[in-house]
């Protein structure tokens, strides 16, 4: 299986980084007090350093929103998938356990103010792309089984067969939701405007507390226009 980023992606948007690790073998059962408490401390200071008010105005924020407006996604309708945990955050929400994995990625992004995201392997059909839709692709959103379409132009993950995520990391798909149940993952952590030195920090942070908790075999990736597509 290969992770790619289509050409046409890369031409619209030249600076994007993509930090892959993928896990085999893992163990997402149970809860763990330790990372929801990396989660809660994350939340606390965000309380302290952030306003609502002036959240888009960070450059790790406004980049997304210049990028889902140039394909057409409203910023204030459809907000990428960091600056909603930020805002959740902000309105005094405390993020709930989903299962391990997904709480992990959620605290990387929570720290590091970049979106996380990822997928159960056993169920994608084949290679993932990250291109740019036509609006004949078939998506179904996470926790639902009604079938829509993505809107031409706006930026995607899929595989042959589905969208696995909309507006870029806005929504994802049901089928390669992460459960308990789930043995083999890709994580993907994506940057506009951090570089490839800032992204393998995080990537690698993030796999060893995938180690550290979910266990399994790990490998790291790195994907941008000079390294466009890998073997996973």
């Amino acid at each position: 299986m290969k992770f790619k980023i289509d050409d046409k992606v890369l031409e619209k948007f030249p600076s994007v980084q993509l930090g892959i690790v993928t896990v085999e073998d893992i163990d997402n059962t149970g809860t763990n007090e330790e990372i929801l408490n990396l989660i809660k401390q994350e939340q606390e200071r965000i309380r302290k350093e952030f306003e609502k008010g002036t959240l888009s105005e960070n450059e790790r924020i406004k980049c997304w929103r210049e990028a889902f407006s140039s394909f057409g996604a409203k910023p204030k309708k459809y907000r990428c998938s960091v600056e909603n945990l930020y805002r959740m955050t902000l309105d005094g929400i405390d993020l709930k356990h989903i299962n391990k994995i997904v709480d992990l990625y959620n605290y990387l992004s929570l720290k590091h103010m970049v979106p996380v995201g990822g997928d159960d392997l056993d169920n994608v059909e084949s290679d993932i792309t990250l291109k740019i839709a036509d609006g004949t692709e078939k998506f179904i959103e996470l926790n639902s089984d009604e079938e829509k379409s993505p809107k031409e132009g706006e930026v995607i993950y899929c595989d042959d067969k589905d969208v696995l995520c909309r507006r870029w990391n806005w929504r994802e798909c049901d089928k390669s939701k992460m459960v308990e149940e789930t043995k083999t993952v890709s994580l993907v952590v994506e940057g506009l405007v951090l570089s490839k030195e800032e992204i393998e920090t995080i990537i690698n942070e993030l796999q060893e507390l995938v180690k550290k908790y979910v266990g399994g075999e790990t490998k790291t990736f790195i994907l941008n226009k000079e390294n466009k597509e890998v073997e996973l």
